[in-house]
């Protein structure tokens, strides 16, 4: 498993580690739960005046769901049936309100599962029946298989083996319908390690394998006794071995090809993938309706775990109790606010709900033919293309002093004409220099950028698309069509700084695989042929928020306060506005494994960019809030009553754990594991703040208790800005009129501590409260 998976692995595996004592915990938190009961439930049931026996009841709920079976203290308790509004249905064994022992759970899609629940979770022993009739028998761990299993696909083919995590994973056999079959090692739901593969043919493969494919030593035999071994690599360039006839097939196999194994042999054996359930057993609550024994609040709806608002009605919405017609809150004026627990002081003003803002879903102008920088899109292709397809792959990431040298840069001449080495192109002849070539080429590497994804993303028939205006510093910015890459246009000043820390940049981030700083993945220029004699310097970035979720909110964080706020009305903000330090308006929380690997991370950073002299740099910060109505208001999470399965501090346990939503989230689709890493697809939560209305420069605003539940992207950009001549008169200037510690141009030792400070109180340890 890669490092990216593993913290969010080990929060898995600390969860089932943890079965127990949560399950102690379950039944505290239940026992002082105020879970409610149909409307028409009398008050001797309520109050559980039956002895301690569970009695058979039939309730059909507001929502419309319907319930069966024994019942006991508010809960459903021993054997029952629920069926959910939208055709999901359990039949089996409860215990105080948790699918629990044996029990059957079936989809409207015609998907059913049979076999063992614990806590709401598919867990233990159990055989799942899919839609389109695979099956899988085996071992089961909080919804994902888990230990051995037979999964028999709905094509025909079987597999026979060892599962982790819901993927095949160890010692395993796969069969497939036209009768090839591999027995050996998986991971991560691919064949990788050793194994044998044996076609209907007889010829066979023995040795290594990596991502589906042979790799590195290997056999392959043919019936007759022939055989080809050596080292094998799907890049010919790599493939190396020899052929050993047997005495009756000298002339039979001279010609053979090992590439025939990856492009022909293994193109009708490909592994089926698995299927992703729409919901989970888990995340299918109990909806009821509040009894008149709390306090009279009939209307709000609880899960039997505690949380509010489940189902298909709207969840309740915090904002809503700060109702006061003044835009303030007075004692006892808000039921819902006083059976809640909040206090609410009469001098906080009224929190207005929060809505999204326009998604706007293709950020930036496409350059087409007749833009005024399309020649310029032609030639920066035309330059990549040549740049990266000639360039012989990396060997080996340890570089020589000579690779960051100033003068290590390479030009090439690119006429209309074309010439032996460069295309025919319709633009006018332009140059092309790339600078420390080998630097950049080993930082892709290092960075697992394929190369001929690279080119596709930025040389292939899509246009670029120019952002609408430049940044502060004049710079343009294009991104690609994809969304992968950001190409940013350069001073000479600011390509003179890179070069300077290239080999520290490259050091640090070779030694740190969790960084935050911007990954750069080519330093080039084009120079106009002409009158002009025009260059024009580019660096081509990673883009922090190229994902499949739409980032809602957009921050450029630099702890300083001079001038750092938007100029645009709340109605013209967009889901692509960058808001500044003092339009923050969240605290970010992290969970403790990674926040304290934020904070080390964040000083290491720092350090590195202290050293190299570099200042005015941001944090850059993107959320994606998990819970939006359909009219555009974001739904607050439920502060204090978070699942039983991961809250408090477990002792002895220091990994990190996710809460049931992000779990329930994970285990729809266990392939985001590998998309998760420190400051990209981190769940998380952020607690809204409020600013004092007399103080126009407070940085942090005071927590309100509102919470919501996000997606957190987050890296630091602008790294290339060193404390030069300018940058301290900037300073002087500026020392002049404003109050020294809020203006960005600061040395860059001050600057380093006034950013931590800051970020170091914006991002706080998550604390789950029971």
């Amino acid at each position: 498993m890669s490092k990216e998976q593993s913290g969010v692995a080990k929060a898995w595996e600390a969860t089932i580690r943890k079965t127990q004592a949560a399950k102690k915990r379950a039944n505290s938190i239940f026992g002082s739960s105020s879970v409610a009961h149909a409307e028409d439930e009398t008050e001797d049931d309520y109050d559980g005046s039956n002895g301690g026996e569970p009695y058979i009841a039939e309730k059909v709920l507001p929502n419309g769901d319907y319930y069966t079976g024994q019942w006991l203290d508010n809960f459903p308790c021993g054997q029952g049936k629920y069926i959910w509004t939208d055709g999901c249905m359990y039949i089996g064994e409860w215990d105080r309100g948790k699918k629990m022992g044996r029990g059957r759970f079936s989809w409207p899609s015609g998907a059913a599962y049979e076999g063992d629940f614990k806590t709401g979770y598919m867990d233990g022993s159990g055989v799942y029946t899919g839609p389109s009739g695979d099956t899988y028998k085996g071992q089961w761990v909080m919804n994902l298989k888990h230990g051995h299993g037979v999964k028999n696909f709905a094509n025909g083919d079987v597999y026979d083996g060892e599962w982790r995590r819901g993927l095949q994973e160890g010692h395993g056999k796969y069969e497939w319908t036209n009768g090839n079959n591999y027995i050996g090692d998986w991971k991560n739901g691919t064949i990788c390690g050793k194994g044998t593969f044996v076609w209907t043919n007889g010829n066979r493969y023995d040795g290594n394998w990596e991502d589906g494919v042979p790799k590195g030593n290997g056999t392959f035999k043919w019936p007759d006794g022939s055989f080809y071994v050596g080292n094998w690599s799907k890049d010919p360039s790599d493939q190396n071995g020899s052929y050993y006839p047997s005495g009756s097939s000298i002339e039979q196999n001279l010609e053979w090809n090992p590439q025939d194994v990856y492009e022909m042999y293994l193109s009708e054996s490909q592994i089926c993938p698995g299927e992703k359930l729409s919901i989970l057993p888990s995340q299918k609550k109990l909806a009821v309706c509040a009894s008149s024994k709390t306090d009279g609040d009939k209307n709000r709806r609880m899960s039997v775990d505690g949380r509010s608002s489940v189902g298909i009605e709207k969840p309740f919405d915090r904002m809503n109790l700060l109702d006061g017609e003044d835009g303030y809150v007075s004692d006892g004026k808000t039921m819902e606010a006083d059976l809640l627990g909040l206090h609410v002081e009469e001098s906080i003003p009224k929190c207005l709900p929060m809505k999204i803002p326009k998604i706007v879903k293709r950020q930036g102008d496409t350059i087409s033919k007749g833009h005024k920088n399309y020649d310029l899109m032609l030639n920066l292709q035309l330059g990549i293309r040549h740049a990266v397809g000639r360039t012989p792959p990396v060997t080996s990431l340890d570089l020589k002093p000579s690779a960051f040298d100033p003068k290590e840069k390479v030009w090439t001449r690119f006429p209309s004409e074309g010439t032996k080495n460069t295309p025919p192109h319709q633009s006018p002849e332009f140059k092309w220099k790339d600078y420390c070539p080998l630097v950049f080429r080993t930082l892709r590497k290092l960075f697992k950028v394929d190369a001929a994804d690279y080119m596709l993303s930025i040389c292939g028939n899509e246009a670029l698309r120019e952002l609408s205006s430049p940044g502060k510093s004049g710079s343009f910015f294009y991104l690609t069509n994809d969304d992968k890459y950001m190409i940013k246009t350069m001073k000479k000043a600011e390509v003179k700084v890179l070069i300077r820390m290239l080999a520290a940049y490259y050091n640090h981030v070779r030694s740190f695989e969790n960084t935050l700083v911007t990954k750069f993945f080519g330093l080039h220029c084009v120079k106009l042929t002409g009158a002009t004699q025009k260059k024009v310097r580019f660096i081509i970035m990673g883009n922090l928020f190229c994902s499949e979720y739409i980032i809602h909110r957009r921050f450029d964080l630099k702890g300083s306060s001079l001038g750092r706020i938007t100029d645009k009305p709340e109605s013209e903000i967009e889901s692509t506005t960058i808001l500044k330090d003092l339009d923050l308006n969240f605290i970010f929380r992290l969970q403790k494994a990674w926040f304290q690997e934020f904070c080390r991370q964040v000083d290491r950073d720092c350090e590195f960019l202290e050293q190299e002299r570099i200042m005015d740099y941001s944090l850059l910060v993107g959320l994606h809030f998990r819970e939006v109505s359909t009219n555009g208001d974001l739904i607050p999470s439920n502060n204090c009553m978070l699942s039983f399965l991961t809250a408090g501090e477990i002792e002895n346990d220091s990994g990190p754990r996710l809460s049931r939503a992000d779990l329930d989230q994970l285990l729809l689709d266990p392939a985001r594991w590998a998309r998760i890493r420190l400051g990209v697809n981190m769940p998380a939560r952020v607690e809204r703040t409020m600013r004092k209305s007399d103080c126009e420069t407070q940085l942090i605003g005071e927590p309100t208790g509102e919470y919501y539940d996000v997606i957190m992207f987050f890296g630091i950009i602008d790294i290339l800005q060193d404390y030069d001549i300018s940058k301290k008169l900037e300073h002087a200037y500026k020392s002049i009129q404003y109050d020294p510690t809020s203006i960005s141009a600061v040395d860059p030792k001050q600057y380093s501590r006034r950013f931590r400070d800051f970020i170091f109180n914006i991002f706080t340890e998550e604390t789950l409260e029971v």
